[in-house]
């Protein structure tokens, strides 16, 4: 296997590089059980965050970033997209997303209780990796759905497209891969 080393948030790691086609490679960058990683990044992106009422992320790899945000914050809630409606879930927001990590059209949903609090609040999206921007408009389109403003969008790393994104903030690029695992150049 093929690695990407890179630094983020001063900490180095090695990133697996992972086929997305038969001509396009990604490197797998996931912070789950990586919470050395997490404080880092959550502390990074905090001191670079716009002024915010609630954090919103997707399930699942955004999870832990919004999480730790939030909590070095001092935030007392922060609010999850979730992949399928639970039972406890009630009048359920719905919209549909297509990620270049999936292999088929996914589903947000979120709790009518969170859009309620979302109305006319400050929303800072949040999430672990930025590429194709999919996931990024799901999110924003439940947030605008639940009539909150949206007042800023954050990721760890920006892929491909998105680093040319001007409304983005993230701590680095994370570059695109042929098959042979070099990189895909501008």
């Amino acid at each position: 296997m093929k690695y990407y080393h890179m630094t983020v948030a001063g900490l180095e790691r090695d990133l697996p590089i992972c086929p997305v086609s038969d001509t396009l490679y990604i490197a797998g960058f996931v912070i789950f059980g990586d919470p050395e990683l997490t404080v880092a990044c959550a502390r990074e992106l905090l001191a670079r965050a716009p002024e915010y009422d609630y954090i919103i992320t997707a399930e699942a790899k955004g999870i832990p970033l919004a999480h730790e945000m939030a909590r070095q914050a001092g935030d007392r809630r922060y609010i999850l997209a979730r992949k399928g409606a639970k039972l406890y879930m009630h009048d359920v927001f719905e919209v549909s997303e297509h990620s270049i990590t999936t292999a088929k059209e996914q589903h947000l949903y979120l709790d009518g209780e969170d859009a309620a609090i979302m109305k006319g609040k400050k929303i800072l999206i949040v999430d672990d990796v930025i590429s194709t921007g999919e996931s990024l408009h799901a999110l924003e389109a439940l947030v605008e759905k639940a009539g909150g403003s949206i007042c800023g969008r954050m990721a760890i790393l920006a892929e491909g497209d998105a680093q040319e994104r001007s409304d983005l903030i993230y701590l680095e690029k994370l570059p695109l891969f042929h098959p042979d695992g070099t990189v895909i150049e501008d």
